[in-house]
């Protein structure tokens, strides 16, 4: 793969954690959150962050698996807007929570939400996605992938 990197293509110096690291988002995209869901945390969690390659990536995943354009463009105002569920709802809030940990840790009210449309082994996969993207994150941001 062609990849070219503003500061360190950490690929070439890690290539075992970078393999490690997308064999997580590949699970992760095949768990039993579907393919929607996933996307959306790491779309969400991406803007938080300001990671505008991954930006660039998830909103190209959610147009091609076929979401809908408005859902795509208002999930920064997830919470104000009529394309989310109330289980999307509690997932982005879940995702935001953690994103956001120096804020504190997420608050009962969130989690007992979650706890309403999901089972352990989803929340479990949901935590696991919103790490995995807030490392992706991290990398995109500090050694700055450039965009194809």
């Amino acid at each position: 793969m062609n990849r070219k990197f503003h500061r360190v293509d950490y690929p070439k110096y890690l290539p075992e954690a970078f393999r490690s690291l997308v064999a997580v988002s590949t699970n992760l995209h095949n768990g039993k959150l579907g393919k929607e869901l996933p996307e959306l945390l790491f779309l969400r969690v991406s803007q938080i962050n300001g990671c505008a390659f991954c930006l660039d990536m998830h909103t190209t995943a959610l147009r091609k698996a076929g979401t809908e354009q408005r859902k795509i463009d208002t999930v920064a105002g997830w919470r104000d807007s009529r394309f989310f569920d109330s289980r999307e709802g509690a997932a982005l809030a879940w995702a935001e929570a953690l994103t956001t940990l120096p804020a504190g840790a997420p608050s009962d009210a969130v989690y007992e939400n979650l706890t309403k449309h999901f089972d352990e082994h989803e929340i479990a996969e949901l935590s696991m996605a919103v790490a995995a993207i807030n490392a992706w994150n991290r990398l995109g941001v500090g050694l700055q992938p450039i965009l194809p």
